[in-house]
């Protein structure tokens, strides 16, 4: 009798056991590439997995960094990744082209985009660009700029009465150096290289593009639109939006503690604590606060201003289809 009960409970706590590992791997694997090198602009995803909300979730959540050389629609198109940080101007152009992105879900409310000019040019206002030369970031990140300049009646392909446009890479240099009279930056990172080179706030005059009226939507996230077919498919993303929602409201009331998780991610100990500690301070003024549900509204106006760009090539040349889906942040109680 006594063999008989313990190898009852020797089965019982094998099913247990099985149990557990059945459990262990029953967790759904998600891949996140995000659009450029891990700093505290992604926060909200190292969070999200250094507190283990993604394993609370049920989820084996997997963050690839970016970098120059990483295109994001590129990574998803060919079976890289679930899903994908990116701007919009760069995911309504890569879908035109034919690879089906769709927006599920918009972390970021506001644009940290800026043109940063030096205050001895004597530009004070908008007008006052004329004739300018402006460096400005390509690869997908120029359209909000040839929008604006469409805006002011700038031509930008070098002719009188125009701008100078001077391809620039991802520093400040070119303002620093005086090759050009203004840069582009974002609030949260390439603004503060310029004061920690030296320069003081009031030496600079700072143009946004959300006051502009010309910003577009940034970091949202996009998965492949005949994916998002698969019900199960959408249910796995709804869990990873939810747990990252999450992430980021932990990451805006605690920045110092974000910036670390950032720091502890950064493999190639470029980043230093001071300016991450910064970066997660602006960028909490970028956050939406609705569980990162779309706004069309934001949508219609990101997709206006790309239409109207002003350039012989635009990023899109007709107003997109199926490009954003609420069926994401509408599943598991978003």
């Amino acid at each position: 009798m006594a063999g008989k009960t313990v190898s009852a409970l020797l089965c019982a706590g094998a099913a247990l056991l099985g149990l557990a590992v059945g459990g262990a791997r029953a967790a759904e694997r998600v891949t996140l590439q995000l659009k450029w090198v891990p700093q505290a602009q992604f926060a909200g995803y190292y969070v999200a997995q250094a507190k283990g909300y993604y394993k609370e979730a049920g989820l084996d959540v997997t963050i690839k960094p970016g970098g120059p050389d990483v295109a994001p629609p590129q990574v998803i198109a060919g079976g890289g990744a679930d899903v994908v940080v990116d701007w919009m101007p760069s995911a309504l152009a890569s879908r035109e082209k034919g690879v089906p992105l769709v927006n599920i879900a918009q972390p970021f409310k506001k644009s940290g985009l800026m043109l940063t000019c030096r205050a001895d040019t004597g530009i004070k206002t908008p007008a006052d660009l004329k004739g300018r030369t402006l460096g400005v970031w390509y690869a997908g990140n120029e359209y909000p700029f040839l929008a604006w300049m469409a805006k002011l009646g700038l031509k930008t392909d070098g002719s009188p009465g125009g701008v100078t446009v001077l391809k620039q890479g991802f520093n400040v240099d070119p303002l620093i150096q005086r090759q050009a009279d203004c840069v582009s930056t974002m609030s949260y990172n390439e603004y503060w290289q310029v004061i920690d080179a030296g320069f003081k706030p009031e030496q600079l005059v700072v143009f946004r593009y959300e006051d502009q009226g010309v910003a577009a939507l940034e970091d949202g996230l996009y998965a492949l639109e005949p994916k998002l077919k698969d019900k199960a498919f959408v249910a796995r993303l709804a869990k990873f939006v939810a747990a990252s929602e999450k992430g980021w409201a932990y990451a805006a009331a605690h920045p110092d503690e974000a910036a670390e998780i950032v720091l502890e991610n950064d493999a190639s100990g470029a980043q230093t604590e001071k300016h991450q500690k910064r970066m997660m301070r602006e960028i909490a003024k970028l956050l939406d606060t609705s569980g990162g549900r779309l706004d069309p509204a934001d949508y219609d106006r990101t997709v206006a201003i790309l239409l109207a760009g002003g350039t012989d090539q635009p990023v899109i040349t007709r107003k997109p289809e199926g490009a954003w889906t609420h069926a994401v942040t509408a599943a598991e109680g978003q």
